[in-house]
């Protein structure tokens, strides 16, 4: 399985069918776990999916079609984060390795000034922190009730991330958390 990468005009031509993708899926390790089209339209006229500094994507699929959606964020710092949301009918089958792995390599082909790659996801989304570590991202916080959660007490938010040196070389760099000594 080969996912791509399919540029987005979120404001344009695919406005109507982010709005129908993000408004009838449930992602149930976002912020926003849920949304109505009204509110997508909002969000995309604030600039949400497609900003000055970032880059919406369709992910694709030759043969199970369309995956999802990744978004490029903070495109004009050396360490860009994303944002990525499969279909329902896509997780839980495998499919968030080769997708971060295809998202990574376009950032770190495509954006010289990339220096790392992060992510971020709650606690308790074991799936895509197995991803992050499958791909060769490493944990480099862990964030106390950082991560608010619609209708419930806050969890902790857990940052990864790769440099380009570790990507160029397959080795993780480990995080060096006992540095004090103490």
């Amino acid at each position: 399985m080969r996912p791509t990468l399919t540029p987005m005009d979120v404001r344009g031509a695919d406005r109507e069918e982010v709005v129908a993708f993000l408004s009838r899926n449930h992602f149930p390790f976002h912020v926003v776990p849920s949304s109505t089209p009204e509110k997508v339209r909002a969000r995309i006229e604030e600039g949400a999916y497609g900003g000055a500094d970032t880059a919406p994507f369709w992910v694709d699929d030759p043969r199970l079609g369309r995956l999802g959606i990744v978004v490029l964020l903070d495109l004009d710092d050396d360490s860009p984060m994303f944002d990525i949301r499969l279909d329902g009918a896509h997780r839980a089958r495998g499919l968030g390795v080769p997708v971060l792995k295809v998202v990574t390599t376009h950032v770190f082909t495509t954006m010289p000034g990339a220096r790392r790659f992060e992510g971020q996801t709650r606690e308790d989304n074991i799936a895509m922190r197995r991803v992050f570590t499958h791909c060769g991202f490493v944990k480099e916080a862990h964030c106390r009730q950082g991560w608010p959660v619609e209708g419930g007490e806050p969890l902790a938010s857990v940052a990864y991330a790769i440099l380009r040196s570790d990507w160029e070389s397959g080795v993780s760099t480990p995080v060096p958390f006992d540095d004090l000594g103490y």
